[in-house]
């Protein structure tokens, strides 16, 4: 039978891991709403340079 306390006991987090979570972590990621503010910004941007092109 598997004795799991003796098996956590052996168990180490493998390397590749803490660097992918350092790495993600670590990012300025960008989400759904940073991309819907950005494009209403733009399209605010465009609507006032069509609208003084305009005049």
């Amino acid at each position: 039978m598997i004795d799991f306390e003796e098996e956590l006991k052996k168990f180490h987090p493998s390397l590749e891991i803490e660097e992918a979570e350092d790495a993600i972590y670590n990012q300025d990621l960008t989400d759904m709403a940073d991309l819907l503010v950005s494009l209403v910004k733009e399209d605010k941007e465009e609507s006032n340079g069509s609208s003084r092109r305009k005049q």
